[in-house]
């Protein structure tokens, strides 16, 4: 930890004295920033923090906006900023002023947490870890009435790979054996191509795999996984979609490498086109940027989409043509709702169009913050590296080393997710119920909000074919549009804050996503309970009508 804080400090300490003003990329439009009219009541939570940032740029102290690395100040995640900054002030006095406003409570659409908003976690799951981590449950005879046997038998399987039965010890770097050999088992069933343990990185989450990814991508092997401070270069790129998870957007900020946008085809459903694919990469290239790698984020993030095999076959093949890594943001590889559409691997297209270790290089993600476990807090997941050098590999595991490894409970739930209980264990049938339950309830969810978007004058909203969002359009009136510009803030966030003054209702503006210029969007989550949905949908309806009314043209 100490040599964490260590470099954290020097990294922001980094180019001191530097006054950069960074804008952020032009397909991300500018964050939202205070409504002045806002109600009494809601003013001093809409408060800018540049009134802080002016009085402290005067401070003795060291570290200051003008002398921290400028990369961290052109990185955004939206997906966390200001309007849900505000929300959890409002929440807050909503415990001593209730009456102050027009809700009681606030509800958090704006993030995939499922078990904040209610989403109960996977008995077995939960079962395994218990025991793990209190061992000596095991040796008590009252154990076996209170747990599942194939829980006790799974847990005991588990310890016999850690060593001295320690889930507070360090583990190996990549992950413990064990459990590595239990997701590759689970990768291969899954696929039905083999899989390697010793491809396995497990992580906390896929977030830090895609830090370390692309640490890896600009040829700058870091010494601290959180060294994303350092500078790296502008003529490293990669193709990222837009909309996309503002995730990449940001590690590609804080490593000082260029975004290569490509834009996913609205009109339909989402689609992503090789020709535009092959237009961005070319123009990239023209600006002396050299294109390492593409994300793709099937199923997608914010928009919702699942890839056909068809388009993934073009996507494998492109990268293979144009030399280029495939990063495959496969995380909510379970949340598929509709019956015509089927998650595919990009290993196993890959695999399926012959193509093998030397052939294409491709970075699989997972993570068990998604799914139907969505295990947010417990931050486990993987990556699987194919197709990469032994001596790149090297350089890989070595970074992995530098944080010594990731977190024992989140390895145990990454092997769970892989291999849960089967036919004829003890917890399969309460497991399927609780699996299934889970999932049909998201798909009634997402089409329930679907149905409810699409209602609205001036929106429209794409079918919710996967993941855990729905990514809708508003055709805001124009005087919406001037009223925003007089506050110096994008016309969606601008929407989307006086939607929270309203109604209580969390969502993301589409601009901290990126989107086609001039059209603007809201991210959504289906992830509120069943009986807390109706109570969105005539809040989100009532606020509209009042909206498009307020600034009809």
């Amino acid at each position: 930890m100490r040599r964490f804080l260590i470099n954290q400090a020097k990294g922001l300490v980094d180019h001191s004295r530097r006054q950069h003003h960074h804008k952020s990329p032009s397909f991300l439009s500018p964050q939202p920033r205070p409504l002045a009219s806002s109600p009494p009541a809601l003013s001093r939570f809409f408060s800018s923090t540049s009134e802080m940032s002016a009085s402290d740029s005067t401070s003795s102290l060291p570290v200051t906006l003008d002398s921290i690395n400028p990369k961290v100040l052109k990185c955004e995640y939206a997906v966390r900023g200001e309007i849900v900054n505000i929300a959890q002030k409002l929440q807050e006095d909503l415990k001593t002023n209730k009456d102050a406003y027009p809700f009681d409570e606030i509800i958090y659409c704006n993030i995939g947490n499922p078990q904040s908003l209610g989403q109960l976690p996977i008995k077995f799951f939960r079962e395994v870890l218990a025991l793990c981590d209190h061992a000596s449950l095991l040796d008590e005879s009252e154990t076996h009435g209170l747990f599942s046997t194939d829980s006790i038998d799974r847990a005991w399987r588990i310890l016999d790979h850690i060593p001295g039965r320690a889930t507070g010890a360090y583990s190996h770097s990549q992950g413990i054996k064990g459990l590595r050999d239990v997701i590759a088992a689970g990768i291969e069933a899954r696929d039905g191509f083999p899989a390697d343990p010793n491809d396995i990185f497990l992580t906390d989450g896929a977030s830090p795999a895609v830090t370390i990814k692309t640490k890896t991508l600009s040829h700058r092997v870091r010494v601290h996984m959180m060294m994303q401070l350092l500078l790296s270069s502008e003529k490293d790129g990669i193709l990222s979609p837009i909309p996309q998870y503002p995730l990449y957007s940001a590690s590609i900020a804080l490593h000082g490498g260029s975004l290569v946008p490509y834009y996913l085809d609205e009109a339909t459903g989402w689609g992503l086109e090789i020709s535009d694919l092959k237009k961005q990469l070319e123009e990239a290239r023209s600006k002396g940027i050299s294109v390492r790698a593409l994300v793709v984020i099937n199923p997608g993030n914010p928009t919702g989409q699942v890839l056909a095999e068809e388009n993934q076959r073009d996507i494998v093949n492109f990268c293979k043509q144009e030399g280029l890594v495939l990063l495959a943001d496969e995380v909510y590889q379970e949340n598929v709702y509709v019956p015509d559409k089927k998650f595919h691997s990009f290993k196993k297209v890959a695999r399926s169009l012959g193509y093998g270790e030397k052939d294409i290089s491709l970075v699989s993600f997972q993570s068990v913050s998604k799914g139907y476990y969505g295990e947010c807090g417990k931050r486990g997941g993987y990556m699987e590296v194919t197709g990469f050098t032994s001596d790149v590999r090297e350089q890989i595991y070595k970074m992995a080393s530098v944080n010594l490894c990731s977190n024992i409970s989140g390895q145990i739930l990454a092997s769970l997710v892989m291999s849960p209980p089967k036919p004829g264990d003890d917890s399969y049938d309460s497991y399927m119920a609780e699996r299934d339950g889970i999932l049909s309830s998201m798909a009634k969810r997402a089409k329930t909000l679907e149905d409810a978007l699409n209602s609205l004058e001036g929106v429209t909203c794409n079918r919710a074919e996967g993941a855990m969002y729905l990514f809708p359009r508003i055709n805001l009136p124009q005087k919406a549009i001037e009223a925003a510009e007089a506050e110096k803030t994008a016309p969606d966030a601008f929407y989307c804050k006086r939607l929270l003054n309203a109604t209580g209702v969390v969502v993301v503006p589409g601009s901290g996503f990126g989107q086609v210029p001039g059209t603007w969007h809201f991210r959504c989550t289906i992830l509120p309970q069943e009986d807390k949905i109706p109570a969105i949908v005539n809040r989100l309806t009532e606020f509209h009508k009042s909206f498009m009314d307020e600034f009809r043209n």
